[in-house]
């Protein structure tokens, strides 16, 4: 609340934008509440209609102007645009929205240079636990360097399973586990997908989204190979890249850039693609804390790949409390060696993450780091292995081992 409140005195336009039900609604209502004002919801159809036959009366109503899920009506944006080209003052509006702003047909040439987007993501395993502070994402990133000094950790594998399963989606976390919240979660993606998704554009093969979604969900944390994606199901690569885009769109899905592109042809430039919510991940995949706890080879595997989204999705929410510029991305050599995520200030100091689900580290888990390091050097001020383990150590070569939950209990 305090960090939207502070860039709306910087800028004339703020935009709230994240996955639906995540709580940008509560929190434009709040905003509202405080500055006295009311908040026109476009998702309400008569409302639409009204905003859509006049966008120009409500752009210029008094301000600030709190509109919700404003991506219904992108005429919006010109009007808003023709209101900044008379009065640029900060804090004329205030926007939310569940479609990623810049994928909007308006949204590149109306407000560039205007807006400040804030990403409002599902929330974190800190706010869920009402933990205070600003997390060991941003001790490290003002160089304080790890946490070592910690009590051994008392999260169980069972308890990592039920929150990595769980995720972060509020409505969900308020149902009781199992069909309840299945449900949910079926709900939810038909629901952004028959709404949301087909506003954005006319899908010729609509049965197949939820087909590809799954695809990705199987590939979650690993280099993304669209055309393999599509071969699963049948589909052109060509189609599977333009509705992937859609999906990302929406907040289903993000791309982890490749990072350190610029060091040499031996490093890998193809992207990561992550289920932006670690829930809806586990659901696409049919995984549950009992499916886990049975210890089969091929659900375990599985379950790697939904904790390595899980803890990248917590060190980004993070990240986005934190106000200077960060480069994200992941670490690949042509030789296979790998870093899950690697986090670059701007002074160029890299600290960087290897997510392992397993409650041992191996020195063979090590192999990404140690390639990182040896190109970096010095650069690379922190290299971190969060595994399920109960213990916090170092290695001879400075990695630090850290149990995952260091993510969210650390002070």
């Amino acid at each position: 609340m305090a960090v939207v409140e502070a860039r709306v005195t910087e800028e004339p336009v703020v935009i709230l934008n994240g996955p639906r039900t995540v709580g940008k609604s509560t929190l434009l209502a709040q905003i509202a509440t405080r500055l006295k004002r009311s908040v026109v919801d476009c998702d309400d159809p008569a409302t639409r209609a009204a905003v859509r036959s006049d966008p120009g009366r409500f752009a210029a109503a008094s301000e600030p102007v709190l509109i919700d899920e404003y991506q219904h009506v992108p005429e919006l944006l010109d009007a808003i645009k023709a209101e900044l080209n008379r009065d640029l003052r900060l804090g004329r509006y205030v926007l939310a929205g569940s479609t990623r702003h810049t994928t909007l047909p308006q949204a590149g040439q109306a407000l560039t240079g205007r807006v400040d987007i804030v990403d409002v993501l599902p929330l974190s395993q800190m706010e869920i636990d009402g933990a205070t502070g600003d997390g060991v994402v941003h001790r490290l990133l003002r160089g304080d360097g790890p946490p070592t000094e910690l009590e051994l950790s008392s999260t169980t594998r069972d308890d990592y399973a039920r929150r990595v399963t769980s995720g972060g989606m509020p409505i969900a976390l308020h149902r009781p586990p199992g069909r309840s919240r299945s449900r949910w979660f079926a709900n939810y993606v038909e629901l952004v997908i028959e709404r949301d998704v087909l506003e954005l554009s006319h899908v010729r093969q609509r049965e197949m989204l939820p087909r590809l979604l799954r695809q990705l969900a199987v590939r979650s944390g690993q280099v993304l190979n669209i055309a393999a994606a599509a071969h699963a199901i049948g589909m052109e690569s060509s189609s599977a890249e333009n509705y992937l885009r859609l999906l990302e769109a929406v907040f289903l899905v993000q791309r982890l850039p490749a990072w350190g592109t610029t060091m040499g042809s031996r490093v890998g430039r193809q992207p990561k693609a992550h289920i932006v919510d670690a829930g809806v991940m586990a659901w696409l995949l049919a995984l549950t804390p009992e499916k886990i706890a049975q210890g089969d080879p091929s659900v375990l595997t599985e379950y790697g790949h939904v904790v390595e989204t899980f803890a990248v999705g917590e060190i980004l929410k993070q990240l986005s409390w934190w106000d200077a510029p960060v480069s994200i991305g992941h670490f690949r050599t042509a030789s296979g060696d790998e870093v899950d995520l690697v986090l670059e200030r701007d002074d160029g100091q890299v600290v960087a993450f290897e997510i392992k689900a397993g409650t041992r580290v191996h020195g063979e888990d090590l192999r990404g780091l140690r390639a990182l390091r040896s190109r970096l050097g010095n650069r690379l001020e922190t290299a971190i292995v969060l595994y399920t383990g109960a213990h916090a150590y170092t290695h001879e070569d400075g990695t630090v081992a850290l149990p995952l939950d260091t993510l969210w209990t650390a002070p």
